[in-house]
C-alpha cells in the first residue's frame, strides 16, 4: 500500500477520528496500484471522514472530486491531500487519461465515488470500472456505515469482462451499508 511518512497530521487525524467515535474495520491490501471506490456517498461529511482516515492511516491516495471544490484555500488543501479536480460536464477522455496514468505508475491508489454525486442514484457511473479493467488493476470497495460510525474495507475485486455483472456484484456488496442520508438502492 502506498504510504505517507508519519507526521503530526497523521496523529491529529487519528485523534479527531477517535474522538468522533469512528473506527476502521478490515485490512488494506498490500498492492501497489488499485482503484478504490467509496460508497454510499450521501453527504459532504463522507469527504471529511474519508480524508481524515486517509491521513490517520498514512495512505497515499489520489482522489477525484468536482472542480468546484478546488477553489481558494480549500482547493489548495484538497490538492495537497491528493485531490484531482474534475470538470464533470466536460470529462471527455478522463477515463483514458486516468487509465494511462494508472498503467504507467509504479504505485497509485485512485479513489472515486461511484455514484458521482451525493444524491441517491439508480445507476452508478462506470468510469471507475473502466479504469480498473483497462489498466488491469483491482477495485477496493470501501464503505461508510453511519449508524455504527464505521469505515469498512472490503475484499479486492478483480473486474471481469462483464461490466454489468461486476457492477451488480459491487452494488450487492454495498447493500447493507447506510450512508449519512441514504444507502445504495
Amino acid at each position: 500500500m502506498p504510504q505517507q511518512r508519519q507526521n503530526g497530521w497523521r496523529r491529529l487525524a487519528f485523534s479527531v477520528l477517535t474522538r468522533a467515535g469512528w473506527k476502521v474495520v478490515g485490512t488494506f491490501p498490500d498492492v501497489p496500484r488499485l482503484v478504490l471506490i467509496a460508497a454510499p456517498h450521501s453527504s459532504w461529511w463522507d469527504g471529511v471522514w474519508g480524508l481524515l482516515t486517509k491521513s490517520a492511516l498514512g495512505i497515499d491516495l489520489a482522489f477525484m472530486g468536482k472542480r468546484e471544490l478546488f477553489i481558494g484555500p480549500l482547493g489548495w488543501a484538497l490538492r495537497w491531500a491528493g485531490g484531482i479536480p474534475i470538470e464533470r460536464d466536460h470529462a471527455h477522455g478522463l477515463v483514458g487519461q486516468m487509465t494511462e496514468r494508472m498503467r504507467n505508475a509504479n504505485s497509485l491508489w485512485l479513489g472515486i465515488a461511484p455514484e458521482g454525486t451525493r444524491k441517491r442514484v439508480a445507476r452508478w457511473k462506470s468510469g471507475f470500472w473502466h479504469i480498473a479493467h483497462d489498466a488491469g488493476v483491482p477495485i477496493l470497495p470501501i464503505y461508510f456505515h453511519y449508524p455504527e460510525k464505521t469505515i469498512g474495507v472490503g475484499a479486492l475485486f478483480y473486474p471481469s469482462d462483464d461490466r454489468a455483472a461486476d457492477l451488480a456484484k459491487l452494488r450487492e456488496f454495498y447493500a447493507p451499508w447506510q450512508g449519512r442520508n441514504h444507502g445504495i438502492e
